[in-house]
């Protein structure tokens, strides 16, 4: 076996004495991965430290989980215009110490990303200061006002890998059906929130007896489900490629199981928030887990594990939305929607692992393989020649997450002061270290 070193390309690096799980294949295994020129070269039980070449540095993962890294589509990184929330550079850092290695950002930024221009700029930006791979997506209408569609093909070909309209609905139905049309014609990727903002109406949590008990106003399980119908159906008459940006009742189960059993082209995911908190963890007030869309009740929860477990929900994200301070340390109602979980997804992901819902490998493929499908990319995957983008991660290793310690620029996690296990060692990407914890558990880059 050789290898050549240039320049342009990292070194060399073997994790030998490793569990190796992969979520394309759904299998685990023990062995090791050789990374040459910032490729995965060899993976298996044959990469050991005894068979590599001379001079290769070499990791011993002690029985450590190596796997792909983690991809995030959806994610509010605040370049351009809401730095004081986010920046690229910390909403990487925080990427690189949560082993995810590629993060899809949301358009609705200052100026909203509905020009090729603003595409080039954080493509940019991502290159002079980001951690982790950056994908940027794009406005599907212009000022994300939903009335006037975006040059989807100019974006496209500005770097954009989707299109989306931010935290808004398109609520015009003609509009959402010509978007669609326009974006089969190109073969673009629709990531759609769907909610129907009237239903939605003054709500700020879960529409039940918790809200009523708190005397807040609360929103309707029947507010995701009316419009994600809505562009089922719309899909149906197009025939475009579309992605559920957020389910998280059993109403949009259904919709989604009922599309998918039609041939549809359509995927969807949900958010680490949904699968492991429900709404009695809002306690009194506590703001931090007021999301968008809500908590829901504990049965609606147990529902979307199993769904996730059967494949009709196909991804996790974190749902990463920094709010500061002066937005967050309000009464509930007037707080904004929102919380961080970029650097804590693997980790709260790892309960239900814990708690037998689902095993490792499919945890893996929701969090990376399934992504990279979706979106086309060559990542999320143990494969020789496939992007050496990797992590290390001890999943029984417990801590106590400490907001003051997160990267994020912003504190407003909702999981403050959970136990949670699984912290990350190791984050590789295209075969850079880009994250590395030394043996007493300190960040040496952070």
């Amino acid at each position: 076996m050789t290898y050549r070193v240039s320049p342009e390309t990292p070194p060399p690096l073997a994790l030998v004495n490793a569990r190796l799980v992969d979520g394309a294949a759904d299998c685990e295994r023990r062995g090791g991965v050789l990374v040459l020129d910032g490729d995965i070269a060899a993976v298996g039980p044959e990469v050991t430290a005894a068979a590599l070449p001379a001079g290769v540095p070499v990791i011993d993962c002690c029985g450590d989980v190596v796997t792909s890294g983690l991809i995030d589509m959806r994610v509010f990184v605040g370049e351009p215009g809401a730095e004081h929330r986010e920046t690229i550079a910390s909403a990487t850092a925080a990427a690189a110490a949560g082993g995810v290695t590629t993060l899809l950002t949301r358009p609705d930024t200052f100026p909203p990303v509905d020009e090729a221009a603003v595409v080039d700029f954080l493509l940019r930006r991502a290159r002079d200061t980001g951690r982790v791979r950056l994908l940027p997506t794009a406005a599907l209408t212009k000022g994300l006002r939903g009335e006037e569609i975006a040059e989807i093909g100019l974006l496209l070909q500005a770097g954009a890998v989707a299109f989306s309209n931010g935290t808004h609905s398109v609520r015009n139905a003609q509009v959402m059906r010509r978007l669609l049309a326009y974006a089969r014609d190109f073969d673009a990727l629709t990531i759609h929130y769907a909610v129907d903002e009237d239903l939605v109406g003054d709500g700020v949590m879960n529409e039940g007896e918790r809200a009523s008990r708190l005397g807040l106003a609360g929103i309707p399980r029947e507010a995701e489900a009316v419009m994600l119908d809505r562009d089922i159906r719309l899909v149906n008459l197009t025939g475009a490629r579309y992605h559920a940006a957020l389910v998280t009742t059993t109403l949009s189960v259904e919709v989604i199981r009922a599309a998918k059993a039609a041939g549809l082209p359509v995927t969807c995911a949900t958010s680490i928030n949904h699968l492991t908190l429900n709404e009695n963890d809002i306690g009194e007030y506590r703001t931090f887990l007021k999301v968008a869309p809500p908590l829901r009740e504990e049965d609606e929860r147990l529902a979307l594990v199993e769904a996730l477990a059967e494949g009709v929900i196909d991804v996790i994200v974190s749902d990463h939305d920094p709010q500061d301070v002066e937005t967050k340390r309000l009464p509930f109602a007037e707080a904004e929607f929102g919380a961080i979980g970029v650097e804590t997804m693997l980790s709260a992901g790892l309960r239900l692992v814990t708690s037998g819902h689902l095993t490792l490998p499919r945890l893996i493929r929701a969090l990376s393989t399934r992504p990279a499908e979706i979106l086309g990319l060559p990542q999320g995957r143990l494969a020789v020649g496939a992007p050496a983008d990797l992590i290390r991660f001890d999943p029984g290793e417990p801590f106590v997450v400490n907001r003051k310690k997160l990267h994020s620029r912003c504190r407003n996690t909702a999981f403050d002061q959970a136990r949670l296990e699984g912290r990350v060692k190791l984050t590789l990407v295209g075969g850079n270290t880009v994250f590395a914890l030394s043996e007493t558990g300190e960040a040496l880059l952070s």
